[in-house]
C-alpha cells in the first residue's frame, strides 16, 4: 500500500467489507441453496403407508416429537426441549394439524425440509433437526413417510422458537454451515455389497441418523467424518458419552450381529444389561422394525472398520 493515501486505504477496506458481506448474504440465502441443489422431483408413485410407518419408527420421530408428559407416542405435538452448548432447541409440532403441525405440507415441501433443511416459508432449519442424515433418504420414502404422518392425530399448539446463544441465533449463517456439512443427495447402493448390507447402511446413515449422536463433532457442530460412529459426547450437553458403534475394542468388537439385532429388539446386551437413557426410547422404535431390518442394521455395523473412541479417561480420585 506504499504511495496510497489514508483515504484510499479506507475506501479499499470499505469496498472489501461490502463485497464480503454481499458474498456472505448471497451464499447463505435459502433461495441460492435451492438453486444449487435443484428443486426436488416428487415421485408419481402412490404413497405406501406401510413403508411410511417403517420409516417413522426407523427415524425415531416419536422420540423427539411426541408431546411430553403423555403416554401416546403418536401424538406428535412437540414441545420437548434440547439443551446444548449452543443454547436450547425446542422440538416443533410434527402432527397432522394443518395450522400448527405439518398437515398442510405438500410432498415437495416435506422433501425440501428433510433433504435440504429449508422450511416451507424459506428459512434454514438448525441441524438439531438431523437433515444432514435425512438428506440420504429417497424421494419415495419421504413421500411415504409424510403420508403416514398425516394419518396420525392432529395436535394443536405451536411450539416457541429456540433460545440460542449469539452468534448461533443468527439463522442466516446456517447457509455456510450447510456448504461445509450437507452432502449431495440420496443414498446410492454400493456395488459389491449385499442387499442386507445396503439396507443396513441406508437405515443407519439415513432415517436412523445414528451418526448424529454416535459421532464426535467439531467446534461448529459438524460431524467429524473421519471418526463417524466412533462415539461422542452427549449432544444435549450432558455428562454422558454416547457409545462407539464400530468394531473397535471400545465399541462392538465382542458383539455378534445376532447380539446387535437382539439388542435393537429387546434392549438387552449380551451381558444381560439393559438400555438406558435416550437409547431406551430408540429401542422402543427399533422394536417396531422387522427382524430382517434389525439384522440388516447389525450386518452393516459389524462391517465398520475399527475406530478408537475419544471417550475421556476417567479421572482417578
Amino acid at each position: 500500500m506504499i504511495g496510497m493515501s489514508k483515504q484510499q486505504i479506507l475506501l479499499g477496506l470499505a469496498l472489501a467489507l461490502v463485497c464480503g458481506a454481499t458474498g456472505f448474504w448471497v451464499l447463505t440465502a435459502p433461495a441460492v441453496w435451492h438453486a444449487v441443489r435443484g428443486v426436488p422431483t416428487v415421485p408419481v408413485k402412490a404413497a405406501q403407508l406401510e413403508n411410511g410407518q417403517t420409516l417413522f419408527w426407523a427415524g425415531g420421530c416419536a422420540s423427539c416429537h411426541a408431546t411430553p408428559d403423555q403416554d401416546d407416542r403418536l401424538r406428535l405435538g412437540g414441545g420437548r426441549t434440547l439443551p446444548t452448548p449452543f443454547g436450547t432447541f425446542r422440538v416443533p409440532n410434527l402432527s397432522s394439524d394443518k395450522q400448527d403441525g405439518i398437515g398442510g405440507w405438500s410432498d415437495q415441501a416435506f422433501i425440501t425440509a428433510m433433504r435440504e433443511g429449508v422450511s416451507p416459508d424459506g428459512r434454514h432449519y438448525y441441524p438439531a433437526f438431523p437433515f444432514t442424515s435425512y438428506a440420504l433418504m429417497r424421494d419415495q420414502d419421504l413421500v411415504d413417510l409424510l403420508a403416514y404422518l398425516k394419518t396420525l392425530p392432529a395436535v394443536t399448539g405451536r411450539v416457541a422458537d429456540h433460545d440460542l446463544n449469539f452468534p448461533f441465533s443468527f439463522r442466516r449463517g446456517l447457509g455456510l454451515w450447510k456448504w461445509l456439512n450437507l452432502g449431495s443427495g440420496p443414498y446410492q447402493p454400493q456395488a459389491g455389497q449385499s442387499d442386507d448390507w445396503n439396507r443396513g447402511a441406508y437405515l443407519v446413515n439415513g432415517p436412523g441418523h445414528c451418526a448424529e449422536c454416535h459421532s464426535p463433532r467439531d467446534v461448529m457442530g459438524g460431524i467429524r467424518t473421519s471418526l463417524r460412529l466412533s462415539g461422542g459426547p452427549d449432544p444435549e450437553g450432558g455428562a454422558g458419552y454416547i457409545p462407539n458403534l464400530t468394531s473397535h475394542a471400545s465399541g462392538l468388537a465382542k458383539w455378534s450381529a445376532e447380539d446387535i439385532a437382539e439388542f435393537l429388539k429387546t434392549g438387552f446386551t449380551p451381558d444381560f444389561d439393559s438400555a438406558g437413557g435416550s437409547m431406551a426410547s430408540v429401542i422402543k422404535n427399533m422394536a417396531h422394525l422387522t427382524d430382517a431390518d434389525r439384522m440388516a442394521i447389525a450386518t452393516y455395523l459389524k462391517s465398520l472398520p475399527p475406530l478408537p473412541s475419544n471417550k475421556p479417561a476417567k479421572k482417578t480420585p
